[in-house]
């Protein structure tokens, strides 16, 4: 069986979550997780391409060959809706650089696929992520927690394994 590194991406302007994880048959493993941070103070095109940068330097670390990301949405802040727009247009240009393919999931398709509801909230999928990857503690911030759901997310719905049996 081939092994899939896939890495998960939660993207926003202040915090972008990472999460690699590794998919072998019916196993998923982590491989690392984390949160890029750029400072309100900095000019908002450094803060861009800070993430970019960062990213890149995760991308070529960890060397994962798909990728998946939640899907933006406008819930109360137009204006950070803006911010997280723009991240994810840095995210997305990162990975067609590196011909990794990018898959979108709606955050209810991430809660449904990771917990088994769709009206999870932060804590439950924190929880449910600790439990698929084996974890000893929920993982931490919860961008990083984010992003790796989007990654086991973009396991499941790719008809490689669903809850740990064999789809396909």
């Amino acid at each position: 069986m081939n092994k899939r590194r896939v890495i998960g991406i939660d993207p926003g302007l202040a915090h972008t979550g990472f999460g690699v994880i590794d998919a072998v048959g019916n196993n998923i493993r982590l491989v690392s997780y984390g949160v890029i941070e750029t400072p309100a103070t900095e000019e908002h095109g450094i803060r861009l391409l800070s993430i970019y940068n960062r990213l890149l330097a995760v991308l070529n670390e960890f060397k994962p060959n798909q990728a998946g990301m939640e899907e933006l949405y406008f819930a109360r802040n137009v204006s950070s809706a803006m911010g997280v727009a723009e991240a994810k247009g840095v995210v997305t240009m990162c990975l067609a650089q590196h011909v990794i393919p990018l898959s979108m999931y709606r955050p209810t398709q991430i809660k449904y696929s990771v917990t088994g509801t769709k009206t999870a909230d932060k804590k439950t999928v924190e929880q449910y992520v600790k439990i698929l990857l084996n974890l000893e503690v929920e993982p931490k911030p919860d961008h990083a927690a984010d992003a790796l759901a989007a990654a086991i997310t973009h396991v499941y719905s790719t008809n490689v394994m669903s809850f740990g049996k064999r789809t396909s």
